[in-house]
């Protein structure tokens, strides 16, 4: 059972509701979640994973279909990480939990120079432990905890360092087609997750490695987005929708329409 806040308001609980059912309506788009699905929930002790966690055990209750729900945490060796609090809080909790311990934190320090960003290692390596845990125990899903912003975030930063059109899928098969990925968040503004966040009390635990870097493009990514929602109410949402309607002609890579064969689709009979 999920422990509420002491003062259950009315407040709290639509927005509650409102995650669960922004969750329940991206695991029914994007088929995240089936019959005997085995779901590792990746847990960092940020805001976002203790919210993903609380939806998918809010959902498995009520859920039409049965699957099963494991917390795993990397432990990457940061220096002063509180190793307790998580173990305690998922043990209150009854939820099944493993901790892998991995000295990452080491690595990142030794091979990248001071001053440049560190994140892109670090995930890497903490993608292969995640990844080589799911297969070594069979679990059928890896959820992350993702969320909307994060999403439009990615997507400027490769339009504007990368030259792409792409973001975060929802859904995604790793590389070597041996994980399928879900970011069950990815319709939950980053906003209303910070709330839920606060109002639950969760034991946040920060990030004392990519966290202690603010010149990252992704912070100035993510200011950016709270300058426009806050300016112009709606912006941020109408961009998330356009990721979700893509358009291949209207846009000028022949990799995804074939503008070669444009004259043949037009043509009419007898032409």
């Amino acid at each position: 059972m999920i422990p509420l806040p002491k003062e259950t308001s009315a407040n709290f609980r639509r927005l509650a509701a409102r995650l669960r059912g922004l969750v329940g309506k991206a695991i029914a788009d994007f088929n995240m979640i089936g019959e005997g699905d085995r779901v590792m929930v990746c847990l960092s002790g940020g805001k976002d994973s203790y919210t993903l966690l609380d939806m998918l055990l809010s959902l498995q209750r009520a859920a039409p279909v049965s699957f099963e729900l494991c917390a795993v945490n990397l432990d990457q060796k940061q220096p002063g990480f509180p190793e307790r609090v998580l173990p305690e809080y998922l043990e209150g909790l009854g939820v099944p939990y493993h901790v892998i311990e991995q000295d990452t934190y080491s690595v990142v320090r030794r091979v990248i120079p001071e001053g440049r960003t560190q994140c892109g290692l670090c995930s890497r390596l903490r993608r292969g432990a995640l990844y080589r845990f799911a297969r070594e125990n069979g679990y059928t899903r890896i959820a992350l905890g993702h969320h909307r912003d994060d999403i439009v975030e990615t997507f400027f930063l490769n339009l504007f360092h990368g030259g792409r059109l792409k973001a975060m899928p929802p859904k995604l098969l790793s590389d070597d087609g041996t994980n399928v990925l879900i970011r069950p968040l990815c319709y939950a503004p980053e906003r209303e997750i910070a709330r839920y966040a606060r109002a639950r009390g969760f034991p946040i635990i920060p990030c004392t490695l990519c966290g202690s870097q603010p010149n990252l493009q992704r912070v100035a990514m993510g200011k950016m987005l709270e300058v426009w929602d806050r300016d112009h109410p709606g912006r941020v949402d109408a961009i998330f929708t356009a990721l979700c309607n893509v358009e291949p002609s209207h846009l000028a890579d022949p990799r995804v329409f074939d503008f070669a064969a444009l004259e043949r689709m037009t043509a009419g009979p007898g032409s």
